[in-house]
């Protein structure tokens, strides 16, 4: 069991690494877009759908793995004054 949970970890941490390399590509072609439709006026048909897809595939990908890195922003400054069976039961429904 300990061997599946340690590939389960390296799988999502090379996926994470590997997703996070599309911000650029939708930094980049967001970028594009702008630069093309206001100052050239001719907008693109798939800037768009790029931002949307690539947005929507890097959220559910890279999940995993800032969720095993404990990366996720919550409110702590309530969540630490918890104690920490409160803090497992919040954690358990919220992920």
């Amino acid at each position: 069991m300990l061997r599946y949970i340690a590939f389960a970890d390296e799988l999502s941490a090379w996926f994470g690494k590997v997703f996070a390399w599309s911000v650029v590509v939708m930094t980049l072609g967001v970028s594009y877009e702008v630069v093309v439709r206001y100052l050239f006026s001719a907008p693109t048909a798939w800037a768009f759908d790029l931002s949307y897809m690539l947005y929507g595939t890097m959220f559910m990908m890279a999940g995993a793995y800032t969720l095993s890195r404990d990366g996720h922003v919550r409110g702590d400054f309530i969540y630490r004054l918890w104690r920490p069976r409160v803090q497992a039961a919040v954690e358990l429904v919220l992920y």
